[in-house]
């Protein structure tokens, strides 16, 4: 018995939604749609309808100082600060696919997050920060 109230209680305001004007219907719309549009560099199909455009990479040295510095300069969480060619020698060692991993996918128990926490930074702009980190580590 209660389905059917509940029924007849939704079938006015079905009724409503169907007997909406172009306008309203635009309204909604325009209220519903999404708040940005991210467009890939070279991409023309939306970026001409004013969405920004995602910028081109980073060097390894503006990740290094927007994303890792926090704890690569400082030491924190155990992460090795570059400069300090004792502390990267194990690590160096391992090779760079190994780094590159470990700055992408993080290293589970330690305080290495993936990508730094940098999740708007591509994979190849965190290798571009490893291979700066390591260069200045070596």
């Amino acid at each position: 018995m209660r389905v059917i109230a509940l029924i007849c209680a939704l079938i006015p305001a079905f009724a409503m939604a169907a007997d909406l004007t172009k306008a309203q219907r635009a309204a909604i719309e325009d209220r519903i749609k999404p708040y940005s549009q991210v467009c890939v560099a070279g991409d023309t199909s939306c970026a001409a309808a004013g969405a920004a455009t995602v910028a081109a990479s980073r060097s390894g040295e503006e990740v290094y100082n927007s994303a890792c510095m926090a704890c690569h300069a400082t030491g924190a969480a155990g992460a090795p600060k570059v400069g300090d060619a004792v502390a990267w020698a194990d690590r160096i060692a391992k090779g760079t696919d190994a780094l590159y991993n470990s700055g992408v996918n993080g290293v589970a128990g330690t305080g290495m997050i993936a990508k730094g926490g940098c999740s708007t930074c591509s994979d190849e702009e965190i290798y571009a920060a490893v291979d700066y980190m390591v260069s200045n580590s070596q």
